[in-house]
């Protein structure tokens, strides 16, 4: 499992519950940083109009994912993660600078609950 340094910071404000289940979870998790490639690639999103400059901080968490070689996300953001028009063209900006295409989900299509048939 992996996050990121931007999650580690967005959390500061959360309920203190969040915060030590968060703290919990990071010894399971490696955490990945804000480097040059996720830049780079958050930049040839809003470029490529996927989100607004204003949300480019929502881009960045698909291009640290992206640039740490993750295969799948897990969001609650469904205005600019978690998204049916936009999954494709994170996707095709990764193909176009090189990278592997990334699975983006929610929560309630990756979690099995104990008691759910399969």
């Amino acid at each position: 499992m992996v996050t990121a340094a931007l999650v580690q910071e967005e959390i500061g404000p959360a309920p203190p519950d969040v915060q030590r289940l968060f703290a919990d979870m990071l010894r399971f998790m490696e955490v990945a940083e804000i480097n040059q490639s996720a830049l780079d690639l958050r930049a040839a999103y809003v470029e490529a109009g996927i989100v607004a400059p204003k949300w480019a901080e929502d881009a960045l968490h698909v291009a640290i994912a992206t640039a740490a070689s993750c295969t799948m996300i897990v969001s609650w953001n469904f205005k600019h993660i978690v998204h049916y028009e936009k999954i494709p063209l994170y996707n095709a900006i990764n193909i176009l600078k090189g990278r592997a295409p990334i699975s983006i989900f929610s929560p309630r299509e990756v979690i099995v609950y104990e008691d759910q048939d399969l």
